[in-house]
């Protein structure tokens, strides 16, 4: 709890300011009284006097009100700060950039390098992770933008979108459904499917399914992108992926094929996040128009 207001913060401000109550009541056209209550408001709350009081001479600041003033006026300089929605941020040293994990080999390269080109002055770091450690990154402020998918986000986030994407379904080259140059959700949902283990991520995929009244089983629940891949090409079923790696290779090797879906209902945007309704804080506008313009 705080038990010193903004306002006696700029009142003893005020007094140490100028050495005398009649002159600091002078400044902020108050009255002599009221800056004399909270001096002695905050003294008392404090336990000690910040003000050496000598009958005919100027209020002499002692050691502890030296600092405390010192303190006092930093935390006003924040709160003016903090009232200017221009100026919010504007002492920040860097920006922190989320990427979903299986975006980052296609995106996060491409966003650092003009990110850390136009701003030179500032830290760019990243942090490659799914759904829900992203969103409670940005509610908690250990990030400022991310690169994801625009799923589960509710009206308290900004969502910009860079591009639609359609998911893509991967399957060895013998697989029955590989005569097709597209397939469908309905072409899909008679064969076992591999997804991801990213709870989101899947149950956005059988969501889709659902909607088209399909029920399929899913064989595999993978932990990253290239073990969905070798469990396709090694026969174990369907994988299906928005992210879509320009090799026709499993990492051990293994041929397979690619086919999008055509489903409408299945195109999802890749969009630039952060929270919050209100503006930006300078670096982090700045950093979205350069991904806007980079990415788009």
């Amino acid at each position: 709890m705080l038990y010193i207001s903004i306002r006696q913060y700029e009142y003893v401000c005020a007094i140490g300011r100028f050495g005398s109550l009649s002159a600091a009541a002078q400044h902020l056209n108050v009255s002599q009284p009221a800056l004399s209550t909270a001096l002695t408001r905050v003294e008392s709350l404090l336990g000690h006097p910040l003000f050496s009081r000598k009958r005919g001479a100027a209020l002499a600041l002692t050691p502890q009100g030296r600092s405390f003033i010192e303190d006092a006026e930093s935390l006003l300089a924040n709160a003016a700060r903090l009232e200017n929605a221009d100026q919010v941020g504007s002492k920040r040293t860097q920006i922190r950039l989320g990427c979903f994990v299986d975006l980052a080999p296609f995106l996060l390269a491409k966003a650092l390098q003009p990110l850390r080109s136009a701003m030179p002055d500032l830290t760019v770091s990243y942090k490659v992770d799914g759904f829900e450690g992203l969103i409670s990154d940005l509610i908690d402020g250990r990030i400022d933008l991310a690169l994801t998918y625009g799923l589960s986000m509710d009206a308290g986030f900004q969502q910009q979108t860079l591009f639609p994407i359609r998911p893509n379904a991967i399957m060895a080259p013998d697989h029955p459904l590989a005569y097709k140059q597209s397939v469908s959700l309905s072409d899909l949902g008679a064969y076992p499917l591999i997804l991801s283990n990213e709870g989101l991520s899947a149950q956005h995929v059988l969501g889709l399914f659902r909607q088209n009244r399909l029920q399929p089983v899913v064989a595999h629940r993978a932990a990253t992108l290239e073990i969905q891949r070798s469990l396709a090409a090694n026969h174990e079923g369907v994988a299906i992926s928005y992210a879509n790696p320009p090799s026709d290779f499993s990492y051990d090797g293994m041929p397979l094929i690619t086919r999008n879906i055509l489903d409408d209902i299945a195109a999802e945007p890749v969009v630039l996040a952060r929270h919050g309704t209100g503006p930006a804080d300078p670096n982090t506008a700045q950093a979205e128009q350069i991904l806007m313009e980079t990415l788009v």
